[in-house]
């Protein structure tokens, strides 16, 4: 198979990029599930965005704090400057943040942000934005997307990206070959056993580039999210209680019900305060109560949380709900510049699955979002003006290494597990 652009994952990072290439060009997308099986259909809290001008500064050290100062201060002024241009993008999408009476924008605030900057749409902004970026994909003929098509290997050669060996739907192995080729492949969630990620991102972008030498960046950054939802069964995935609950005034208490934390500590210092916590109190979770906050509200706010706790037996506001922590995101991931392009040519990355540097060594709340979106867009205008100067070049390739589908994923989980220890 040929395209002109293959982008590999179709969370937000994938379908923006694709929506900001010229319509002249033919571009495949593939996912290893259904499309709304992406990170980014689950994220709760919201995006942020700068207001205005004077809350910069502001913005910028949190971001660089939350980060531990060890962020790349190029890529978070790009973000940060760029925010207002995605929002009305998304809008012209018709992504429907939250708004008051007057119609204006509302916005929330998190955990170690100093000013209420976060866009929301109740507590499932993610898929606000990322089904409608979908719904639009789907009305450009330029456009094709692939179900149940898995990215099993680059194909290279003299440092050059000439597409993918992928593994279809119905289980055949097979080639794409592109100019272009773009990793959007999500997080290595599904590589841990408590994670609030889908179990198919297993980080095969990042085994692909470390197999073939393409620069990765800060591998044994991965963020833990401080709360989701303590469960005694196993659960297939962690359910998440957004950081935007504690921003709007839930409290953690251990089991003699006292606080014993700052809710709104960065997200890696809260974290080690309740592992400490629950060591000290010989518990697998701490407690949270949404009691602060008014019910009206949190019902307004929060709707699918509040029906996951109450669906699990706990009657909130009026109980406290048991929280535990769980992996949530990868800071590092495969080295890119401010365009997203990799150490390889004709080779790009964004989303989850890149490492710019935005994050640092922790990810600060609701820069995820914008991160992936911000980065898509200034990848799909880099290639649309680069294109000419690429050609697609084919070359054999070898299937019998791909054929044991479960060693050869066993192999990537390895590939990531010993540069993350290392």
């Amino acid at each position: 198979m040929k395209t002109d652009i293959l982008i590999v994952g179709s969370g937000c990072a994938g379908l923006y990029c694709a929506l900001n290439l010229p319509e002249e060009r033919d571009i495949l997308i593939i996912t290893k599930d259904i499309v709304e099986h992406s990170d980014s259909y689950l994220a709760q809290g919201g995006m942020c965005m700068l207001r205005d001008e004077e809350d910069f500064d502001s913005y910028f050290y949190d971001t660089m704090r939350a980060g531990h100062f060890e962020n790349n201060t190029a890529a978070v002024e790009t973000m940060i400057q760029s925010s207002p241009d995605v929002v009305k993008d998304l809008i012209g999408y018709g992504v429907d943040f939250q708004r008051d009476e007057k119609g204006n924008l509302m916005f929330t605030k998190e955990g170690a942000h100093s000013r209420s900057r976060i866009l929301y749409h109740k507590d499932i902004t993610g898929k606000e934005i990322t089904s409608h970026l979908y719904e639009q994909c789907k009305k450009r003929n330029h456009i094709t997307i692939k179900e149940y098509w898995t990215m099993v290997d680059l194909v290279c050669e003299n440092n050059r990206c000439l597409g993918i060996v992928v593994r279809k739907d119905d289980g055949s192995l097979d080639t794409i070959f592109a100019n272009n080729t773009v990793l959007a492949c999500g997080g290595i969630g599904g590589i841990y056993r408590y994670s609030t990620n889908y179990r198919h991102l297993t980080g095969d972008g990042v085994a692909a580039a470390i197999r073939h030498n393409v620069a990765v960046q800060n591998v044994d950054y991965v963020q833990i999210h401080p709360t989701t939802f303590y469960s005694e069964k196993e659960e297939d995935r962690s359910f998440l209680i957004s950081e935007s609950v504690r921003g709007e005034g839930a409290l953690l208490y251990n089991k003699d019900r006292q606080r014993f934390t700052d809710e709104l500590l960065p997200r890696d210092i809260l974290t080690r305060n309740i592992k400490r916590q629950m060591k000290k109190d010989n518990e697998k979770h701490v407690w949270l109560s949404m009691r602060p906050i008014r019910k009206e509200h949190l019902e307004a706010h929060f709707p699918n949380i509040v029906k996951h706790c109450r669906e699990h037996g706990y009657n909130v506001p009026k109980e406290m709900i048991p929280v535990v922590p769980a992996q949530h995101y990868f800071m590092g991931g495969i080295q890119v510049n401010l365009q997203s392009k990799t150490t390889m040519e004709q080779l790009y990355a964004i989303g989850e699955t890149a490492c710019n540097g935005v994050h640092g060594k922790n990810r600060l709340a609701s820069n995820s979002l914008l991160e992936s979106l911000v980065f898509a867009k200034r990848a799909a205008k880099e290639m649309a003006q680069q294109f000419t100067t690429t050609e697609c070049i084919e070359k054999d390739v070898d299937f019998s290494p791909y054929e044991d589908e479960k060693a050869w994923n066993e192999e990537n989980k390895k590939l990531i597990c010993d540069r993350i220890n290392q």
